[in-house]
């Protein structure tokens, strides 16, 4: 019997992504939407807070919550007291205490909680884990550059503090590096650029410690930079201890091994998120990892400011 499921937040990520894969899912029924501008869709019914479905359709079980971080703890409170499961888009709240609120509240309401990732839903992210596996590393180097007013045009929101800037996307390839690394990994330095005109950073420069390391003289860092023109940027490069060079691009799409290509499959990502949703929901269980979240969080916490140039769209 398929999930009844209502999404709350419908902005370019539900309309691009939430909606269509739902549609396709047998294992779920869009039930109804919630969006305070009242957007629509055809055969369900649109309210504009979640107290207002909570009390027209209590038969609806699951809610897939879409709104900009910074809400997210509260709306997602108010379901779990609802008696409804909850999948969180990512990154799943502002800070990490709010995370962990929301698992112990889960826990107690007896209710699904699901933080979603969903760069780590790639094969090739999966194919490099089982490469990676208990070996050490010498060198691993993040480069995620895109282009702000592509994706995300006209989002004021993702200017606010609490809505995490160019860690929005960053935080997809921290997602796959604490999914891959044969061992915890630590930010140890951070420089963040902030726009003359904005609250969160455009762009940031990392330095991490890794378990895994072969030694003092390995290199982990990353590059995130949202002025990116042209052709995107979404790369992983990894060098192992043993003298194998691992690639992984195309946001974890395409992984090569020592330059030739080993595996490429389309991206599902969102696929993969609700077909694994269905199994949680169909097992009573939770999977939330805050381990992305909590890279960010300490970025922030050691980070050096820096000044960039004012940003407009």
């Amino acid at each position: 019997m398929a999930h009844s499921i209502a999404i709350i937040g419908i902005g370019k990520i539900t309309q691009d992504q939430h909606l269509p894969v739902i549609a396709k899912n047998p294992n779920f029924k869009l039930a109804a939407l919630v969006s305070q501008r009242g957007l629509q869709q055809s055969g369900v019914p649109t309210f504009r807070m979640p107290a207002e479905l909570y009390a027209a359709m209590p038969e609806v079980e699951t809610v897939a919550i879409c709104t900009p971080p910074a809400v997210r703890h509260a709306i997602a409170r108010e379901a779990l007291d609802a008696g409804k499961h909850v999948l969180l888009e990512k990154p799943p709240t502002p800070t990490t205490a709010e995370l962990d609120d929301l698992v112990a509240h889960a826990a107690r309401r007896n209710r699904v909680i699901f933080a979603t990732w969903h760069s780590q839903y790639n094969a090739a992210v999966d194919e490099a884990r089982r490469r990676l596996a208990g070996k050490k590393l010498r060198s691993l180097h993040i480069e995620w550059k895109e282009d702000v007013k592509r994706w995300h045009p006209g989002q004021e929101w993702i200017w606010d503090a609490g809505n995490f800037g160019v860690f929005d996307p960053g935080i997809n390839a921290l997602s796959i590096l604490t999914k891959i690394a044969p061992a915890p990994t630590f930010v140890k330095s951070a420089t963040l650029a902030y726009p003359a005109n904005r609250d969160t950073p455009i762009a940031a420069s990392l330095v991490f410690s890794c378990l895994a390391a072969e030694g003092p003289s390995s290199k982990f860092t990353a590059e995130f930079d949202w002025r990116q023109q042209g052709e995107q940027s979404w790369n992983i490069d990894i060098a192992t201890a043993d003298g194998e060079a691992l690639r992984l691009t195309h946001g974890g799409s395409k992984l090569f091994v020592d330059g030739a290509l080993v595996l490429e499959k389309p991206m599902a990502e969102y696929e993969g998120i609700y077909e694994h949703f269905a199994v949680l929901l169909d097992e009573k269980k939770s999977a939330v990892d805050g381990a992305p979240l909590q890279l960010v969080a300490d970025a922030f916490l050691v980070g050096k400011r820096s000044m960039a140039e004012a940003f407009y769209w």
